[in-house]
């Protein structure tokens, strides 16, 4: 295996030279550094990752601690940090926590053992001593998506409160008068400021979304279709005429649980998602949704974690990115407005 001695030796310069040439701390003649790279290459020369993270102080990776990877929306999101990341010359740690306290703790502390030079922190957990140690984290710089308010470098999310109000103002266009809406956990930052939202957006027109006519769930396909479940529970002149989930996922299990309860979408119940995952298009019917860029939410975090890390300048504290409707035939013109009985 060729070592950094046989490089110096191939180029005619110095170990210390080619270290600098690796390392980029001194400037090198442009001849010097060709030589240097030629006889890598010819030599398939592999710096050793350790004695460079010595050397300069950086191991070039970033930690990145996300809910379930599984999930489409979050598997999106992942891309766009790692790909943030190729392009700057940086990996990326990946760590699945499903947002269990215990897990949290774990796979921190690996990451902090592995020397990374920033963290990705994509968690609903708003348990407080987590976040307590994510301020102890002095030395290394984090970046949270999807999340509340935390003390870090910066915090990106999509404008949910907007995103709701957008799948509000759609759905009152329809003339729906008995909208309901499958949330998540009353922890979940996203799912609070959608359903918001989409209440403030309906009270503008006139309609409101009843006590009994609000369904939890874990944001989960098979949650929204337990949700949907207990809406259909109703009696028929009380169940809603149109339902809004706060992501894919559920609105995927409400139209499983519709189909099933041998009702149509949208002729019987419209329904509407938030996310826009790759499978919602595909679903029966093709699902209308808010859509977020997931794909952009992981990428800009990369950029402004190794930005941050690279000039050591202040971040912009929170970045909110525009959602879009996306619409499909899931949602149409109410029974009622058709003048079919409630």
């Amino acid at each position: 295996m060729a070592t950094i001695k046989d490089v110096a030796r191939e180029s005619g310069v110095s170990a210390t030279t080619v270290s600098h040439v690796l390392n980029s701390t001194r400037r090198v003649s442009p001849d010097t550094v060709e030589r240097v790279e030629k006889a890598i290459e010819m030599l398939g020369y592999e710096p050793s990752g350790v004695a460079r993270a010595l050397k300069v102080k950086k191991t070039y990776s970033i930690g990145m601690l996300v809910t379930n990877s599984t999930n489409p929306f979050f598997a999106e999101v992942i891309h766009g940090v790692e790909t943030g990341c190729f392009d700057q010359g940086f990996s990326l740690i990946l760590c699945n926590t499903d947002d269990v306290l215990d897990k949290l703790v774990v796979h921190l502390r690996a990451l902090m053992m592995k020397r990374i030079d920033g963290l990705v922190v994509m968690t609903t957990n708003g348990d407080p001593q987590f976040f307590k140690r994510l301020e102890a984290l002095k030395r290394t710089p984090v970046v949270a998506i999807d999340t509340g308010d935390a003390d870090v470098v910066s915090v990106i999310n999509d404008d949910s409160l907007l995103g709701g109000r957008m799948a509000g103002n759609y759905l009152a266009s329809f003339g729906f008068e008995r909208v309901g809406c499958i949330t998540g956990p009353a922890d979940h930052p996203r799912s609070r400021e959608r359903v918001a939202g989409l209440e403030a957006a309906l009270q503008t027109s006139g309609t409101k979304v009843p006590a009994n006519l609000r369904a939890v769930s874990d944001l989960t396909v098979q949650g929204g279709y337990l949700a949907m479940q207990e809406l259909l529970r109703l009696p028929a002149q009380e169940r809603p005429d149109a339902v809004f989930a706060c992501n894919d996922l559920s609105a995927m299990g409400a139209l499983c649980a519709i189909h099933e309860g041998g009702l149509s979408v949208p002729g019987d119940i419209s329904v509407m998602g938030y996310d826009d995952i790759e499978y919602a298009a595909f679903m029966s019917p093709p699902l209308t949704t808010i859509r977020q860029p997931a794909f952009e939410l992981g990428h800009r975090a990369a950029k402004v974690l190794i930005d941050h890390l690279k000039t050591g300048e202040k971040a912009q504290r929170t970045m909110l990115l525009k959602p879009e409707l996306m619409e499909r035939s899931s949602v149409g013109t109410s029974n009622r407005s058709k003048g079919c009985a409630a």
